[in-house]
């Protein structure tokens, strides 16, 4: 090997660090996941023959066009959707990291009867889809007369994003000094402020790190909002672009105009809880 090692550099062959190896792969990624958000975006502004002529083509003076942007507004209840979508991706996530964050917290710091239980039955939500049980889900919202009411989706989307929020939170809740809910506890201080006071504060990187990956799927969602809120008056905006889309005619000057305007507040959002985000991701690499 030393002789290989010895030959290597005076015959010209170099090898590739690992670095670039590395950012070469990312950056792949990188591509093959916004290609398709740039090819919705870029053919929102065109008109249906150039979408169908040049797909991957810019709107140009002749193919621009905003009539999708127009038909969206205009033949739709598009605020009402959007609104929908808000109230309920907000409230779950906010439910979702509160109930998470308590939850780790007892099933880390407590020791009781039951707790391998309960952390065993939220590992089993993370492995079995909620999908599988939607039937069920439908009969209980239907004898608590929740069915199309913002609230149905709400409770499913906190029963689908509390056991990962659990898992991640316990993690980064073992990472928290015992000395510092100790040196609170010697001051007297109660198990609810010491919570709210030391250990949340301590959680924003985390909480971050799962609102991303709860908001996203519910952002996204159709199959809920169809069984649950197809009503007018509860629709989301995945539902509410549906109407676009015809068993032998569809509308894609407005369904790729509604898919860009509802990219918008993920984006934001994102960009609120990026930085945090990063650092949830990258906290435990280094002990």
């Amino acid at each position: 090997m030393k002789l290989l090692d010895r030959l290597m550099p005076s015959s010209g062959i170099r090898q590739v660090p690992k670095s670039v190896t590395i950012h070469a792969v990312l950056l792949a990624y990188t591509v093959i996941a916004l290609f398709p958000i740039i090819v919705v975006v870029i053919n929102a502004f065109k008109e249906r023959r150039a979408i169908f002529r040049d797909p991957l083509g810019l709107p140009d003076s002749d193919s621009f066009t905003l009539v999708g942007f127009q038909q969206v507004l205009l033949r739709s209840d598009f605020g009402l959707y959007s609104w929908n979508s808000l109230v309920v991706t907000i409230l779950a996530v906010g439910l979702v990291l509160l109930l998470g964050a308590m939850a780790a917290w007892a099933l880390t710091e407590y020791k009781f009867k039951g707790n391998l239980l309960i952390t065993f039955l939220f590992a089993m939500g993370i492995m079995i889809p909620i999908r599988l049980g939607t039937v069920s889900i439908l009969s209980l919202m239907v004898s608590l007369d929740l069915v199309n009411t913002l609230t149905a989706l709400v409770l499913v989307y906190i029963a689908q994003g509390l056991p990962l929020a659990v898992y991640i939170l316990s993690e980064f809740v073992r990472t928290i000094p015992k000395e510092l809910t100790e040196a609170a506890r010697c001051d007297s201080v109660s198990e609810y402020k010491i919570f709210f006071c030391v250990i949340l504060p301590l959680l924003k990187p985390a909480m971050a790190t799962v609102a991303v990956f709860t908001m996203i799927p519910i952002w996204n969602d159709l199959w809920f909002p169809l069984i649950l809120a197809p009503g007018e008056e509860t629709r989301t905006i995945t539902l509410g672009v549906q109407q676009f889309v015809g068993q032998y005619v569809t509308d894609w000057n407005s369904v790729l105009s509604a898919l860009t305007l509802a990219i918008v507040p993920v984006l934001i959002l994102y960009t609120i809880f990026s930085r945090q985000l990063i650092r949830g991701l990258t906290s435990g690499a280094v002990k």
